[in-house]
């Protein structure tokens, strides 16, 4: 293989690439309907020109057998009066046409067949380009629906790799962790505020009953004698009846009440 074939080759596989890259399927189907209707108009004018053609062949066959009648009757007439001469040469002129009647009536059926070949090659084209902007409409939406699918996927791709999308996410992350760490800050507040009410509710309550025991001890004896006046009979009951009774010592009271206290501080 020659340099100049590979050459060739490359530029031109170099320039189709190019070209298929360049293709927009939209522009591509409107260019396609334009030149078909082209074709057409051409069409039409080359079957119009064919008709037109077809009418003069038709015109000048029938002037051509008119004067094939013609020039016969004129034959007739001179050998009716003795000119055989003029006869003679009224029958030249009759076949002259006549063989002109005869081309054109060829002619003429040639160009009918032409005439009708064309006729159906343009109801075929005209079949066709109406196909083809039906076509048209359709495979347009197609395109343009597959290059907005394209886009939007080509825009989704490139999310996961934008800087700005990587921002958005990190600040949407940063956003939850604050709203946990609030949750978390108002929980725990919450929990401490219940916890001063509960020991301010629970402390009323000890100092209810401290106060309670405090008032029902300070308003007891302090301690259980019996009247100086009657020693005597003290003295006989003592004999009588056991044991004397000891008084009751304020200074224990105290240390029982000490010790409680000291066990409520403690809780």
């Amino acid at each position: 293989m020659g340099f100049f074939d590979r050459l060739s080759r490359l530029l031109r596989a170099n320039l189709n690439d190019l070209v298929s890259k360049a293709e927009d399927p939209v522009k591509i189907l409107d260019q396609s309907v334009a030149d078909m209707q082209a074709d057409l108009v051409k069409l039409r004018q080359a079957v119009a020109m064919a008709i037109a053609s077809q009418k003069r062949l038709r015109n000048q066959a029938a002037q051509a057998e008119g004067q094939v009648k013609t020039w016969y009757e004129r034959a007739e007439l001179a050998m009716q009066k003795g000119e055989e001469d003029l006869a003679r040469e009224a029958l030249n002129r009759r076949k002259s046409f006549q063989e002109s009647s005869t081309a054109l009536n060829t002619q003429l059926n040639g160009q009918e067949g032409q005439v009708e070949t064309l006729k159906r090659s343009l109801t075929a084209l005209e079949g066709k380009i109406a196909e083809a902007r039906t076509k048209k409409d359709m495979l347009k939406a197609r395109a343009q629906a597959a290059q907005a699918q394209q886009q939007l996927q080509n825009a989704v791709g490139d999310l996961g790799t934008n800087s700005a999308m990587a921002a958005f996410d990190r600040m949407e992350d940063k956003v939850q962790a604050l709203e946990a760490s609030s949750q978390a800050a108002a929980e725990l507040a919450g929990a401490d505020l219940e916890s001063q009410f509960a020991a301010l509710e629970g402390g009323d309550d000890v100092d209810d009953e401290l106060n309670a025991l405090r008032q029902r001890l300070e308003g007891a004896p302090q301690a259980v004698a019996l009247p100086a006046a009657d020693t005597a009979s003290l003295q006989g009951s003592k004999d009588a009846s056991g044991p004397e009774v000891e008084a009751v010592k304020v200074a224990e009271v105290d240390a029982e009440l000490e010790e409680l206290k000291r066990a409520i501080d403690k809780l």
